[in-house]
């Protein structure tokens, strides 16, 4: 097939030949431009070369086609990060076949509901998760095999070695003959409000985001390292420490273990990345502790996921001398499409379209947002995923035609910023006016003692709806009512008076989904309970 190679514009999608195989751009194109002897990965096991990192992919592929997995059939791969993940992914991508990155921390049944939806016939699982899955293997209808990564002991007898089938597989393999707009991988979507979906992406998104939010908004580089504590099977995270370096011929760190604040500086003070992709629960519990320090090295962070309070970003610059670039991405449009730049940015907002993207605010009854307007955020560009697997419904609700309808709400300033507001079933309406719960929350997060904060609508004696304040303080610190009541002043002084939180509960912790996200349908699940019992 033709050399897949990407002819890049700087405000616009990247154009494409017909006939392409994305891992002959991420991974095989190195070898042919000499970075075969660069150091492309870094895991908790070793370094391995972009050479290296090839026959590995090779094998991987080599190894799925003995087992019969032929192109368009989807594998599962349930792996922590390290370099099995790569090479597997990639492998499958390489034969055509179609890799789905599984969410490392979810459940049994979970895993159940996946397996049997996507219908994969080989599962890749770390010896470490395998154990999550053995309730829910017998009597899967479509799976085939099992593989097991760092397998030992009873692992090791139940199932297949990865290790050992890949060195009995050849180390050379052509590319499958695929097109740039087939099926390549799929993504799960949270599945926090119902069950997950499958997000189909295709062949020649991957190269999209890496041009134009990689190349064009956060400036990667081929001499560039970078480490991601969002992990790979993290749409977020395949773009951090996947395909961003792959395309550029940098260095990516990978972790296995789970970004803990301690575990994060350790590889950020024994790697010295350059860029730096964070979460922003994980960035105020680094800033929480005060024994953890400036990091040499780092040129730019990164933050998504979930919005920045102003207060983080401006700690985060005062204590670490570099700037937290926030922005917006998801599942459905693989990663960032508005986002802060180095020479553009604004504290508390999420930036401007990434260009190649455009974004609009549209209104409860289809029209677009003013200025300073509430309305629901909508994007269109080259990423967006075609459609959910086996759900029409969803998918003729948010993929509507060129436009992907997020779910979120913003509003945008004079300039262009565009400034987060919540999720659509997070918004509050108090005394008739739209009330952001997120507004609320940046406004309690700048308070010394308060670690996090999630804010949801309560009803009062009346029925009428106010904000109320579930927050988690720093360590050392107590809840009180004399704090309670401080906290609302400290709010009343920051917002305009309707918006401050009239209950203040002290929490140990915040029930969040397994990216970091925080659940605030728990909380009003239970408010509303509560209201009628």
């Amino acid at each position: 097939m033709p050399q897949a190679s990407a002819q890049t514009g700087h405000e616009g999608p990247v154009h494409l030949p017909r006939d392409y195989n994305a891992a002959s751009h991420f991974i095989d194109r190195h070898l042919r431009e000499g970075r075969a002897d660069k150091i492309a990965i870094i895991d908790d096991r070793g370094r391995y070369s972009y050479r290296e990192l090839a026959e590995r992919v090779n094998r991987a592929g080599n190894m799925l086609k003995s087992l019969g997995v032929t192109q368009e059939q989807r594998i599962a791969v349930c792996l922590l990060d390290s370099i099995d993940f790569p090479a597997v992914f990639w492998g499958a991508i390489k034969i055509g076949a179609v890799p789905i990155a599984i969410n490392t921390l979810l459940t049994p049944s979970d895993y159940d509901f996946m397996l049997r939806d996507s219908r994969a016939r080989v599962l890749v699982v770390s010896a470490e998760l395998e154990e999550k899955f053995r309730p829910i293997l017998r009597g899967q209808p479509h799976l085939k095999t099992v593989i097991v990564s760092g397998a030992k002991g009873e692992a090791l007898r139940t199932h297949a070695s990865l290790a050992h089938l890949c060195a009995e597989a050849s180390d050379r393999l052509d590319a499958a003959p695929t097109v740039a707009d087939e099926p390549a991988f799929w993504l799960y979507s949270s599945g926090s409000t119902g069950a997950p979906k499958g997000a189909i992406h295709l062949h020649g998104d991957f190269v999209q985001t890496a041009v134009l939010y990689g190349e064009n908004v956060l400036g990667i580089r081929e001499d560039d390292v970078v480490f991601s504590a969002a992990k790979l099977f993290f749409a977020y995270g395949l773009g951090n420490n996947s395909t961003f370096p792959l395309h550029v011929g940098a260095t990516a760190v990978l972790m296995a273990e789970r970004p803990t604040p301690a575990a994060v500086m350790r590889v950020l003070n024994a790697h010295r990345p350059s860029i730096f992709y964070g979460v922003p629960t994980l960035y105020a519990a680094i800033l929480a502790d005060p024994a953890l320090g400036p990091v040499d090295g780092l040129k730019i962070c990164v933050s998504a996921g979930e919005a920045l309070p102003e207060d983080i970003s401006r700690r985060w610059k005062e204590r670490f001398g570099v700037e937290i670039l926030d922005g917006i991405g998801s599942t459905e449009m693989l990663h960032i499409f508005v986002s802060n730049r180095r020479d553009d940015m604004r504290y508390g907002t999420t930036g401007k379209p990434v260009p190649g993207y455009q974004a609009r605010l549209v209104t409860e009854d289809g029209g677009e947002a003013g200025v300073d307007e509430i309305g629901e955020l909508v994007v269109c560009g080259p990423s967006s995923s075609p459609y959910y697997w086996n759900n029409r419904e969803r998918s003729l609700n948010t993929f509507r035609g060129p436009w992907t309808h997020t779910g979120d709400k913003y509003s945008r300033d004079k300039d262009g910023f565009f400034r987060y507001a919540g999720r659509t079933d997070d918004m509050m309406k108090v005394s008739g006016i739209w009330v952001s719960p997120f507004e609320v929350e940046s406004a309690l997060m700048a308070h010394p003692k308060i670690l996090e904060a999630a804010v949801v609508g309560a009803t009062d004696s009346d029925d009428l709806v106010k904000p109320k304040a579930f927050i988690v303080l720093k360590e050392g610190e107590s809840g009180s009512a004399a704090l309670a009541d401080e906290i609302k002043t400290f709010v009343k002084d920051r917002l305009a008076p309707y918006k401050y939180p009239r209950w203040i509960e002290f929490r140990n912790d915040l029930p969040k989904t397994a990216t970091g996200k925080i659940q605030r349908f728990k909380f009003r699940e239970a408010e509303s309970k509560a209201a009628g019992a």
